[in-house]
């Protein structure tokens, strides 16, 4: 069992600290963050993610995690230290490597001993390299530093299982040792490890996230067709992902990839090719399709009603995918924005996402989904959260004025729509049930004429 800092606690670096904690070494955790700091000592996850904070207070409890904002102390003596901090999208684009280069500085001001630096943070290809350069001329004869790339592939919701039954780990490094010692910190998982050079290691990772976010563009191209010649995309995708060479995931049609890292990791590798003169056609292409779908959701209603201009809508879901509570590029915040623009009163729920979405979006939020959908002229479905697949559909023609959905990640059969009374829009799907509009406009007239 090693000793084991991990510089940064956001979902990379919390994750993994615990996560290594519960296999047996001893992690201290390191963030500049006082408030946060404090509140992670104390068991307190600061995100929503799945088993962590029992994990945290597990780990806590039997000595092998602890938390600090003082590099002097949980720098010095270590084994492995994991640099896990995040690379913000600058505006063209391309990985902020600032906070970066500010852990890689603390850590060469602390280290004492012969010591391996594990990245676990995003970074573009050839980063690895310069951080060495870096220990080589600051750390001097205090200690060897040897960098390892070690790209991270947790999916926000599901961080913890993903650490412990990952599909592959892997390692880059150019000292064959390192890469052994490495190794040998997650030897109880029992995963399949690749070794490679650095480089490919750093290309490994965004080459992953591109080919994924490539395959929801493409579904998501294939289901606009599929309403357009009535054809039903969950049938071409479960016939397509029969074949082995396809497969199943990532071909669910919806409104467009969201979160940490299929945004900011298409747009930084479409950088990086361009840096080296190739223009990357496809990705620019799967990007473009992404941005398009987000509004899809608006674009229906719109064509649907003529004007939204004083509709109240309710919007279902904030979070950029179920079972977190992040929705950094999420696709409701590019709805709730193009409604407000369209002249739309917009009333928002999710179970988790609230509070960080009320930083970043003016709508009003209700307390329940009963309560986002009183008297709304139609509903967008933005998350696929359990709460609104298992939603009776009932509750949607007695709560809202106009019973009108639009489904923008397909959570319910279109055999359960048909025996509904609901008016039902979904993505590369039939449209399901006709309202008229004019008995509801007529209705309404009527009230705010007579009271």
């Amino acid at each position: 069992m090693k000793n084991i800092a991990v510089v940064g606690t956001g979902y990379v670096g919390l994750v993994t600290g615990v996560c290594l904690a519960d296999l047996g070494h001893h992690v201290i955790c390191i963030d500049v963050d006082e408030e946060k700091v404090s509140h992670m000592g104390k068991g307190y996850s600061p995100i929503y993610e799945p088993q962590l904070e029992g994990l945290m207070k597990k780990n806590i409890e039997e000595g092998r995690l602890t938390f600090t904002t003082n590099h002097a102390w949980g720098i010095p003596n270590m084994d492995v230290i994991f640099l896990a901090v995040g690379t913000p999208q600058q505006q063209d684009g391309s990985a902020d490597l600032t906070y970066v280069q500010r852990a890689v500085n603390d850590i060469a001001q602390h280290i004492n001993r012969d010591v391996i630096v594990v990245n676990k943070s995003t970074v573009p290809v050839g980063t690895n390299e310069s951080i060495q350069q870096y220990f080589n001329q600051h750390v001097g004869e205090l200690g060897r530093v040897d960098v390892v790339s070690n790209p991270e592939f947790l999916r926000e919701g599901s961080a913890v299982y993903d650490m412990f039954h990952g599909d592959r780990i892997i390692i880059g490094a150019e000292n064959e040792g390192a890469a052994l010692l490495v190794e040998e910190l997650y030897r109880r998982l029992k995963l399949p490890v690749v070794k490679t050079d650095i480089r490919s290691a750093e290309m490994i990772k965004y080459a992953s996230n591109a080919f994924l976010a490539t395959k929801i563009s493409f579904i998501n191209e294939i289901s606009s067709i599929c309403e357009k010649v009535g054809a039903n995309i969950e049938d071409v995708a479960y016939g397509m992902g029969k074949d082995r060479r396809i497969g199943t995931q990532f071909l669910q049609a919806g409104i467009g990839y969201g979160g940490s890292c299929f945004p900011k990791d298409t747009n930084a590798l479409v950088q990086i090719a361009g840096n080296v003169e190739h223009k990357f056609d496809l990705l620019e292409s799967v990007i473009h399709v992404n941005n398009r779908q987000q509004v899809l959701l608006v674009k229906k209603a719109k064509e649907r009603f003529g004007s939204l201009h004083g509709k109240r809508v309710a919007m279902l879901g904030l979070a950029f995918k179920p079972k977190t509570d992040d929705i950094r590029e999420a696709a409701s915040i590019v709805v709730a924005n193009e409604l407000i623009q369209e002249g739309a009163y917009v009333t928002a729920y999710d179970p988790i996402a609230m509070p960080n979405a009320s930083k970043v979006l003016n709508v009003e939020f209700a307390n329940s989904t009963a309560e986002a959908l009183q008297d709304a002229d139609a509903a967008l479905i933005i998350t696929e959260w359990d709460e609104f697949k298992q939603l009776p559909l009932s509750t949607f023609s007695e709560q809202m004025r106009v019973p009108m959905v639009f489904d923008g990640r397909n959570c319910y059969t279109l055999e359960a729509i048909q025996e509904s009374y609901l008016e039902y829009h979904s993505i590369g799907r039939p449209v399901i049930g006709e309202v008229d509009l004019h008995k509801f406009e007529y209705t309404q007239n009527y009230l705010s004429e007579h009271g």
